[in-house]
């Protein structure tokens, strides 16, 4: 178990630019962002033990990160 946050800067460090600037200029980019870090950061706080919850949930919030993510990257491509 990983009690890494996998913050967006983390996952995609050579496109931080073009991130800042997506969020900025595209509404849809900036709402999926903003979801992906609040999902992540519960599931950092699960994962962390400071919010308890059964595997099933965690690795449930985990699919959803990572369908966040694959959304996100398809934007960076």
């Amino acid at each position: 178990m990983s009690h890494v946050a996998h913050e967006l800067h983390d996952e995609f460090p050579q496109k931080a630019e073009a991130i800042k600037q997506l969020k900025i200029e595209n509404a849809h980019f900036a709402k999926i962002a903003e979801a992906y870090h609040e999902l992540n950061r519960a599931i950092h706080r699960m994962e962390s033990e400071v919010e308890p919850v059964a595997d099933e949930t965690l690795e449930g919030l985990k699919r959803q990160r990572l369908t966040l993510k694959d959304e996100i990257a398809k934007f960076l491509a």
